[in-house]
């Protein structure tokens, strides 16, 4: 079994021991069956990876005593921000998922003409705290040790006058522009994307007079939850640490 990894907010310090939270016993205990003596590797996202061996594993309960720190960075030179318009269903979590996983460093959920969600209040901040576990599992998973920030929903007007990455890309598969005829000046990049049906044409005339260039990746109109990850695949593959 390959050993398993475990986010924590915890500090971890060589030497000391740590209660897991539930859901990490629970997992470790009821579903990989882990035992007394058995290792696991922690992290906190503030940097490396801790070696560490259970020593107690009940059901619902486990403690383990952290033995090793190893320096791993496996981030992206690239600065990565997607915003992206709120899906229907499971779209959000497959997004935010596979973005994690392609090394996208924060995400922000927008609400724009076309979004079909309605969220607000106390449900609003529970889907914004689920897709933070989604990206958290996903960085135990992909062996990241720094998890992306979900930032706070917005609307896309609210949105663009406040971002600040160096390069900004709006899909737009009506344009010409690829990233061939883009430069990348300071390793940050913001990617703006519509949701099901895609942005408004009276957003991305915003999007182009905020300073975003129009991008398109093919000649094929891509569904809301394909196009940001080809966008990221292709964009990590010319400035990034894929390919």
């Amino acid at each position: 079994m390959r050993i398993p990894r475990i986010y924590t907010t915890q500090a971890l310090v060589v030497g000391s021991s740590i209660d897991l939270d539930e859901g990490a016993a629970r997992h470790l205990t009821s579903v990989l069956r882990m035992t007394v003596g058995q290792e696991l590797i922690l992290f906190n996202g503030l940097g490396g990876e801790y070696s560490a061996q259970l020593t107690l594993a009940k059901k619902g309960k486990a403690s383990a005593t952290v033995t090793g720190f190893t320096d791993s960075n496996r981030e992206s030179p690239l600065q990565l921000h997607l915003a992206i318009g709120i899906s229907r269903g499971e779209r959000m979590d497959w997004i935010v998922q596979k973005a994690t996983e392609l090394g996208v460093n924060q995400i922000t959920p927008l609400f724009t003409s076309r979004c079909e969600v309605k969220l607000s209040g106390e449900r609003l901040e529970k889907r914004i705290s689920h897709w933070q576990q989604v990206a958290i599992s996903a960085c135990e998973q992909s062996q990241r040790n720094t998890v992306p920030t979900i930032n706070p929903a917005m609307t896309v007007d609210d949105w663009l006058p406040v971002c600040e990455s160096g390069l900004k890309l709006v899909l737009h598969h009506r344009t010409e522009r690829r990233l061939a005829d883009m430069t990348n000046a300071d390793n940050s990049i913001a990617l703006l994307v519509g949701p099901e049906g895609g942005l408004a044409d009276r957003e991305i005339e915003q999007a182009i007079s905020a300073g975003f260039e129009p991008l398109a990746i093919g000649p094929r109109v891509l569904r809301t939850e394909t196009a940001p990850l080809a966008a990221m695949s292709i964009i990590q593959s010319v400035w990034g640490d894929m390919g």
